[in-house]
């Protein structure tokens, strides 16, 4: 039935899918692996799926969100399967295991940026920085300090405003200070991000550095 409506309707004929290596996953008696006893007695089949696509680029340009001359992203799938043993359904659930690849839309970074100096707890820090001619920087820009394992823009430990907290400036760089009271006493390793306003994203990251 799915592979008819593949053929059939446009909107599916981009999706792909992996190889059914598993079991039909419907229907199933509850709480047991023995499909259907009741009066009906369905046939097995496989009724949960996982299809995917990748937006192609015209779709993406139309939209004014990049304009590269290949997609960006590469998505192959590693695993595709059923898992057998959940029985408070009269389906199977289906799980995918996919490995994504990112292009970098730029090639350098938009922002550089290190710690400066010994940091620690016991003292203010600095942060030096500089950003390229074209970068739309904001006064509501901020440096955020990272654990190396960090998931999401709010998982910083402490920030700093590129203006507010800015104590030097030329046409190569700036400086600014992050207080050393935010800083965490235990130590560890840390990253800086530097987040942009105007883009919502972070556009700079350090190199790992010591507390």
């Amino acid at each position: 039935q799915l592979n008819m409506a593949k053929k059939k309707e446009a909107f599916l004929k981009e999706f792909k899918e992996g190889p059914l290596l598993f079991k039909p996953t419907y229907k199933f008696d509850l709480y047991s692996d023995v499909y259907d006893t009741s009066e009906k007695k369905r046939k097995p089949a496989w009724t949960d799926r996982i299809l995917w696509k990748v937006r192609n680029t015209s779709e993406a340009s139309r939209e004014g969100e990049f304009l590269e001359e290949e997609n960006p992203i590469s998505i192959s799938l590693t695993n595709y399967l059923s898992h057998m043993s959940y029985g408070i359904s009269d389906h199977k659930p289906v799980t995918g295991t996919f490995k994504l690849e990112m292009k970098p839309l730029v090639t350098d970074p938009l922002v550089t940026l290190n710690a400066e100096g010994e940091w620690s707890a016991e003292h203010d820090v600095l942060i030096r920085y500089s950003a390229g001619r074209q970068f739309p920087n904001s006064a509501w820009d901020w440096i955020g300090l990272f654990q190396m394992n960090f998931r999401h823009v709010k998982d910083y430990i402490t920030y700093a405003w590129v203006e507010d907290d800015e104590i030097s400036s030329n046409t190569d760089s700036k400086q600014v200070y992050m207080s050393g009271s935010e800083i965490p006493t235990m130590g560890g390793e840390f990253l800086l991000c530097y987040y942009s306003n105007n883009l919502q994203s972070i556009v700079g990251i350090s190199e790992p550095f010591q507390v």
